[in-house]
This record gives C-alpha cells, structure tokens and sequence, in this order.
C-alpha cells in the first residue's frame, strides 16, 4: 500500500490529484533487486571463458553451445580462450571478475584437483558461483599410425622396457588425462615421462610431430583417428564407446581406473540467483537441443545436466573426493 506523506495529501484534494500524487510516489517503491536484475539481464554480451586453446574439444563444444544460448538470452554469447595453469588460469581470472553474470566461465574438474597439489589464490567452492552441470568427456590414448605399439598393452610394455623413455603428452598437470595416466602408471608398475601442455591442441600437434610417444586426451583426437593418422588404444568409460566399439577400456585391462570427468559453467561467487536463473535456463534449453546433441555425438560426449543446486553439490563432494586420490599418487606438495 503506498503511503503519502502529510505534506502531499490535503483533505480537499479531488480523485484527479489523488491520482497524480500517487503516481508521483510509486517511483519510490523499489522493487527487489533480484526482480530487478532478472528483468534487465542481458542487456549486453556475456564472456564465456573456454580454458583451453583453441581448436581442441572443449573449444568447439563451447563455442556451439554459446551460439545456440546466445538465441535463448537475447544477447551474444563470446567464447574468449584464457589456457593455462591445467585449464584452471581461465577460471582463476574468473573468479576476480564482477558478479554480475556477464562473465562465466567453463568449471574442469582440474579445479576441485589443483589446490591440493599446490598452493593456488582461489577456493574451487567459496570463490565460485555455479550455474549448471553441462557433459563429460570420453579419454583415451592414442599413438601416431605408424607407432610400433598396437594395443595398449604393446605400449605399457615398452614403457617397462625403457624406464624413464617412453612419453605421453597430456592437457595439463592435474588434469583428469594426467591423472588417468599416473593411475595406470601406478598400477603397472611403470615410469612413463608425463608431457603436459596448455590444450588438446598443442599435444596433438607434439603427436603428429613425433615429438612424444602417445597422447592422453579427450576426444580431439577423434578425427585423427578416423581419418587414419592415429591409432586409440585404450579408453577410460565404463564401457565401450559407440563410435570406436573395437576399442577396450582400461577397465577391460585390469586397471580400475573410470572417468568421464564431468563439466560446467561458473560464474564468480556473489552472483544474484535471478540471474544465475537466466543462465542456467538459457543453457538448459541450449544443451537439451538437437543441434548441441549433435555435438556432443561427434565429440563422443555424454549429456550431464545438474541444475545449480545439484551441481553445487556435486563440486563440494568431489573436491573432497580428490584430496584422497592426490594423496594415494603422492602427487601432493613436498
């Protein structure tokens, strides 16, 4: 109910003033700032910080996704590549930008990792806002065609016959391709050289140059195989790919290693929920259609929908979950 004060109302003031005076007042009657910023966001383009290089997988899924947001927000969607640090430099800049939705950024699972192997200026929890749960990649390891190793097993072994000799080039120290490769290095009992580079990008071109053995990835390799210039020996799902069935996992081989290391957007902690709302719809109704699906297919990607809430959630449990696994590779600070 708008109140007047006593010195805007009059007893002798006819229904037409009365009108006038309360119209003159609403203005005063603010409305919620959530209310507000749902019904002003977007109003400009919102950055999509991909920590990656690119050209590699994550890359393109990102920049097919935002064009596919960009018509559910009204606004552009900019993919901007910040790589390095393992995927998490993109993010870090992140979490220093202004809570106000128009910077986001794509969350790695390298982030719930990298503080507990070395001292970092960020929480993967406090100093993010999630947004939503988007996909997993499919990993695997693949060796340039002409490579003498024919199966995974062929390469471990040469690994064994030449300690400290045989290579695999992988996304980053701490990304899940690297933690892949020390899980299977240690249940074998091996001691292969770890390459790590900015992006799938970079390691795939270290491949195709000869200048390391193998590579541990997601699925930017997909095209090299298909097209012949690569050979995948391995995988990481609980089961088979479709698109390569003749590949076996690693859990096929006895190594009780999984991972399709889930995916998603954050912004910087602080974030209005009405406008982490506008975000998660949009890239909702963006991932569930047919031409993002499409994507996913031919990057071999499984969809992974959490809603802000469910995918909070997810990150707090996992960044414990980590802890344990950096501890058992005695990959922790010395």
């Amino acid at each position: 109910m708008t109140r007047f004060s006593h010195a805007s109302f009059r007893p002798d003031m006819n229904r037409r003033q009365l009108i006038l005076a309360a119209g003159a007042a609403a203005p005063l009657v603010s409305l919620p700032s959530s209310v507000q910023a749902q019904a002003a966001f977007p109003n400009r383009p919102i950055t999509l910080v991909c920590p990656w290089p690119a050209g590699g997988s994550t890359d393109r899924h990102l920049r097919a996704l935002a064009e596919i947001a960009s018509k559910h927000l009204g606004q552009q969607v900019v993919v901007q590549n910040q790589p390095g640090a393992g995927g998490t430099l993109g993010p870090a800049n992140v979490a220093n930008a202004r809570p106000d939705g128009y910077t986001i950024t794509q969350f790695p699972l390298g982030m719930m990792r990298i503080p507990h192997m070395q001292k970092v200026a960020w929480d993967p929890v406090r100093d993010f806002t999630m947004i939503i749960g988007l996909t997993g990649y499919t990993f695997g390891v693949v060796v340039k065609a002409d490579a003498p190793y024919r199966s995974f097993k062929e390469y471990i072994d040469a690994g064994k016959a030449a300690p400290g000799k045989i290579s695999y080039a992988s996304t980053g120290t701490g990304t899940s391709p690297h933690l892949l490769m020390e899980m299977v290095t240690d249940a074998a009992g091996v001691d292969l050289v770890h390459v790590p580079f900015k992006g799938n990008a970079d390691s795939t071109q270290a491949l195709l140059g000869g200048h390391v053995n193998a590579q541990s990835d997601a699925t930017g390799w997909a095209r090299f195989v298909d097209g012949g210039q690569m050979r995948l020996l391995v995988t990481f799902g609980e089961r088979r790919t479709k698109r390569w069935p003749q590949v076996p996992t690693a859990k096929e081989l006895g190594y009780n290693v999984v991972s399709t290391s889930p995916y998603g957007l954050a912004g910087p902690k602080g974030m209005d929920p009405a406008v982490v709302k506008v975000l998660h719809d949009a890239f909702r109704k963006a991932a569930e259609d047919p031409e993002h699906i499409k994507v996913l297919d031919q990057l071999d990607q499984e969809p992974w929908l959490r809603s802000s809430e469910e995918y909070t959630r997810w990150v707090r449990d996992t960044f414990t979950a980590e802890k344990a696994l950096i501890d058992r590779l005695g990959l922790g600070p010395k």
